[in-house]
């Protein structure tokens, strides 16, 4: 699997995000040294936060009329 990271995505994230990308990738790669089938639990909860949170985004913009 990879991965294309371009300009714009930085741009989007800032500073902080990309902190949090970076400590939040580092985090689960400690866990999945010692335990791999936990770090592929953890990554999947993080990935559904992440469309559930994407999810309520798109609805509360097309509430206000921005999507």
């Amino acid at each position: 699997m990879t991965v294309a990271v371009t300009r714009g995505m930085f741009d989007k994230l800032g500073t902080k995000g990309i902190a949090g990308v970076v400590l939040l990738v580092a985090g689960i790669g400690i866990v999945a040294y010692q335990e791999p089938i936990v770090a592929a639990g953890i990554a999947l909860v993080v990935a559904g936060l992440g469309l559930v949170a994407s999810g309520l985004v798109q609805s509360v913009m097309g509430m206000f009329g921005m999507a």
